[in-house]
C-alpha cells in the first residue's frame, strides 16, 4: 500500500498494532530459537521471498499483474514468530531503500502481509501440514492469506475515508483480481516449500558436516531470481494499482486527506531510498533492476539474520 491510500489515524493505529505484534513475536521467539538452523534460515528465506516478490507475473484477461507475497511460506519454514519478523524485515527494506510501499502505510503492510499469514492463517493449517505436509493444505493456506490481505487493504482504505475509493467497489475489484493472483501464490508456495525443505533435508543427511551448504544454495537461487528473472517481470500494474486505476479512471493516486504529512513522509522516503522503484535514480536501465535485486536480497539476509542473533543473545543474557 502507498501512503495516499490511508489516513494518518489508520496508519498510526496499524503501526501500533504491528509494533505490539513485533514485540510479542520477539519475546516468544527467544524461547524457541535454534541458533544453528533457524537463524541462518531466517536470512536466506527472507532473501528468497524478497527475490520472488520482484518477479511480477501478468494476469491474463485483466490487464493487471501479481507478485508473490510469501508470508505463508515463511510461516511454514520458520514458524509463526520468526516468519512475522522476517516478513516485517522484507517490507521494511522495501519501503526504506526502494520506496516500495509508503512509510505511513508500513504498519498496514506488515499487518496484511506478515501478521495475517503468520498468526491468523498458519495456525488453521499447522496441524495438517505438520502431519503429512499436505500440498492441498499448503496451497489453501497461501491462497487464503493473500485473499484476506486483499480484504484488509480494502477495509483500511475504506476506514481512511478516501472518497474516491468507495469500500464496495474497492473490495469487489481487489478481491476479484486477487483471487486469480492467490491461485498462483498457492502454486509458488507449494513448489518453494518442497524445494527448500527437501533440499535442506537431503543435504543434511548426505553431508552432515557442511551444515551451511543448503543455506548458501538457497541464497544463490535467490540472487539469480533477483538479478535475472526480475528482468522479465511484467510491467502491468499490480492488483492494488489496477483496482485503484479502474475506480478512478486512470488517475495516478487518490486525493490525500492530510497532504502535508503525506508529503513530508514522501520527502523522507525519497531521501532514504537509494534505488527507488528498484532502479538507479533518474534511470530505468535493466542493470538497475539487477543491482537492486542483489542489494536488496543481501540487505534482507543481513537484517533478518542479525535480528535472530540479537534475540538469541538477549535470551542468553
Amino acid at each position: 500500500m502507498a501512503d495516499a491510500l490511508i489516513s494518518v489515524p489508520v496508519g498510526v493505529t496499524f503501526w501500533g498494532i504491528s509494533g505490539v505484534a513485533a514485540s510479542y513475536a520477539s519475546s516468544r521467539l527467544k524461547k524457541e530459537l535454534d541458533e544453528e538452523k533457524i537463524i541462518p534460515l531466517m536470512g536466506v528465506a527472507g532473501a528468497f521471498v524478497f527475490a520472488l516478490q520482484m518477479v511480477n507475473f501478468a494476469i491474463p484477461g485483466t490487464g493487471s499483474s501479481g507478485h508473490f507475497a510469501g508470508g505463508f511460506l515463511l510461516a511454514l519454514l520458520l514458524g509463526r514468530h520468526a516468519a512475522f519478523l522476517v516478513m516485517s524485515s522484507v517490507l521494511l527494506v522495501q519501503a526504506l531503500f526502494f520506496a516500495d510501499g509508503g512509510l505511513l502505510a508500513l504498519g498496514c503492510n506488515i499487518f496484511n502481509l506478515a501478521f495475517i499469514p503468520s498468526y491468523i492463517v498458519y495456525p488453521l493449517f499447522r496441524n495438517i501440514i505438520d502431519k503429512n505436509e499436505s500440498k492441498t493444505a499448503i496451497w489453501s493456506g497461501a491462497f487464503l492469506s493473500l485473499c484476506l490481505g486483499a480484504v484488509m487493504v480494502s477495509m483500511q482504505t475504506g476506514i481512511s475515508g478516501i472518497a474516491e475509493l468507495p469500500f464496495s467497489k474497492m473490495l469487489l475489484l481487489m478481491l476479484g483480481v486477487h483471487l486469480l493472483i492467490a491461485v498462483i501464490e498457492g502454486v509458488i508456495t507449494v513448489g518453494s516449500y518442497i524445494f527448500i525443505k527437501r533440499y535442506s533435508l537431503q543435504t543434511e543427511l548426505n553431508n552432515e558436516k557442511r551444515k551451511l551448504k543448503p543455506y548458501f544454495s538457497i541464497l544463490s537461487v535467490s540472487l539469480i531470481i533477483a538479478a535475472v528473472f526480475s528482468l522479465f517481470a511484467s510491467s502491468k500494474p499490480d492488483g492494488l494499482e489496477w483496482s485503484v486505476y479502474n475506480i478512478m479512471g486512470g488517475a495516478e493516486e487518490p486525493h490525500s486527506l492530510t497532504g502535508y504529512f503525506h508529503n513530508l513522509l514522501a520527502y523522507v522516503q525519497e531521501k532514504i531510498a537509494f534505488l527507488p522503484d528498484y532502479s538507479f535514480a533518474g534511470g530505468s536501465g535493466q542493470w538497475g533492476t539487477s543491482v537492486a535485486g542483489i542489494v536488496g536480497a543481501i540487505i534482507v539476509i543481513i537484517l533478518a539474520s542479525s535480528l535472530g542473533y540479537i534475540i538469541r543473545k538477549a535470551n542468553k543474557n
